[in-house]
């Protein structure tokens, strides 16, 4: 292991906070609390993988030399972190959902009392239809 905070302070601290950051990432990426959707877990735990494996490269297999520092490795981390907990708040706010319910028929109106029926002219009768005698086929 190279880590030395006496000797290479920033190495090793860039190390650990490489480390912690790639945890925290593969963490929220893997444990769903349903307030990320599944494009941003899946990136936060690709990145996450990608920071503690360069996290664990420097630390265990890394001999010496030059080393990329990269100071958005701390950035993007924080950037997700705060995207996390602002979609659970978020979550939070919304309104739980309702238990479905049938509709139910809306309300008639009270029926008015019924009246007898009064045309406003006299109905005739119709003429009744007679026959006539000789008329018949057969």
């Amino acid at each position: 292991m190279d880590l030395d905070f006496s000797a290479e302070p920033l190495f090793s601290w860039y190390v650990v906070l490489l480390c912690i950051s790639g945890v925290a990432m593969v963490a929220i990426g893997a444990v769903n609390f349903g307030a990320l959707s599944i494009g941003w877990r899946i990136f936060n735990a690709v990145a996450g993988v990608g920071f503690l494996g360069y996290g664990i490269y420097l630390g265990f297999i890394f001999e010496g030399g030059e080393y990329l520092l990269f100071f958005k490795a701390f950035i993007l981390p924080g950037v997700l972190i705060f995207n996390f907990v602002r979609s659970l708040a978020s979550r939070g706010n919304t309104p739980a959902p309702q238990p479905f319910q049938p509709a139910q028929a809306p309300a008639q109106p009270a029926a008015a009392p019924a009246q007898p029926f009064q045309p406003s002219e006299p109905v005739q009768p119709a003429p009744a239809q007679q026959s006539v005698p000789g008329n018949q086929a057969g």
